[in-house]
């Protein structure tokens, strides 16, 4: 049974970082992509990032490119969102999400789901 379970989320500051930590059980998606997405109050799931089966190739959604950066531990079978800078703006339930592709961005694209993790940032 394929699980993705996410940690680190919490209630901050604006300005302050915190990092997003996602770890998968049941099959290995070193050769497959994986990502972020996430859902404020009121509003459609969002696309924030992703990273491709090999770690070469990384997307982000213009609103968080040169705040928040995607890595992988291929040890741990996981993904991390580092974020800095956070703006209230950023405040969301945030979904971790793994794909049977290479490569996606797409809600789509993305194959198995986390149940989220909030993230709270006040001004």
């Amino acid at each position: 049974q394929v699980q993705l379970v996410e940690s680190g989320g919490g209630s901050v500051q604006a300005g302050d970082s915190l990092r997003l930590s996602c770890a998968a059980s049941g099959r290995t998606f070193s050769g497959n992509a994986m990502g972020w997405f996430r859902q404020a109050p009121g509003k459609g799931r969002e696309f924030v990032a992703s990273i491709s089966g090999n770690g070469n190739r990384v997307n982000y959604y213009g609103a968080v490119r040169g705040r928040f950066t995607i890595t992988r531990d291929y040890a741990k079978n996981a993904v991390i969102l580092q974020m800095n800078s956070l703006k209230p703006e950023d405040t969301a339930v945030y979904t971790c999400a793994a794909s049977a592709l290479y490569d996606a961005t797409r809600a789509g694209e993305f194959s198995f789901w986390g149940q989220g993790t909030q993230v709270t940032v006040s001004s």
